[in-house]
């Protein structure tokens, strides 16, 4: 989990439920999407970023960075929108790697807005969000994450309205 993304989380209260939300997320029939607000963004409008991660220490701290010898990491963009400095992006990852989306970003060159670790702080903080998420039970679960109140200018400049959601 990243501690600094807001939106949808999945907490389990029991042992049960616990066991089945490990097995839906290592199985992939959990499906969980982000949105992101990037500075500049991709020229296509949709790709996907294959790019290994590790995890580097050094006296200051812990981060993650691309790496040949990392761990298997990909993600799949796609944008909603755009104006001429920031791209509102669509993220679905494909492998659950720590500060993943946050990672792959930058090393494409358009880092999540705010992102303190990869890029650039900002006043409203990161701007990822954990937008949806829907769970493989009897019957399924879906929630759906409205952005909180730092996100909504930059999401605005990029042409998402309020009264009218974008389809998931």
């Amino acid at each position: 989990m990243d501690t600094d993304t807001s939106g949808c989380l999945a907490i389990a209260l029991r042992k049960q439920p616990l066991l089945a939300l490990q097995q839906a997320f290592a199985t992939k029939t959990a499906q969980k999407t982000y949105w992101a607000v990037v500075q500049t963004g991709p020229q296509e409008d949709t790709g996907r970023i294959d790019l290994p991660l590790e995890k580097q220490s050094s006296k200051r701290g812990w981060r993650m960075v691309a790496s040949p010898s990392g761990a298997a990491a990909a993600t799949r963009w796609k944008v909603l929108g755009r104006n001429k400095d920031l791209c509102w992006l669509e993220l679905t990852l494909e492998t659950g790697r720590t500060h993943q989306a946050r990672v792959h970003c930058a090393a494409m060159n358009w880092p999540i807005l705010g992102d303190p670790l990869y890029g650039t702080p900002h006043p409203q903080g990161l701007h990822l969000l954990a937008r949806s998420l829907t769970l493989p039970f009897s019957p399924p679960i879906t929630a759906i994450a409205p952005p909180r109140t730092g996100m909504k200018a930059t999401l605005q400049a990029c042409g998402w309205t309020p009264d009218k959601e974008t389809k998931l």
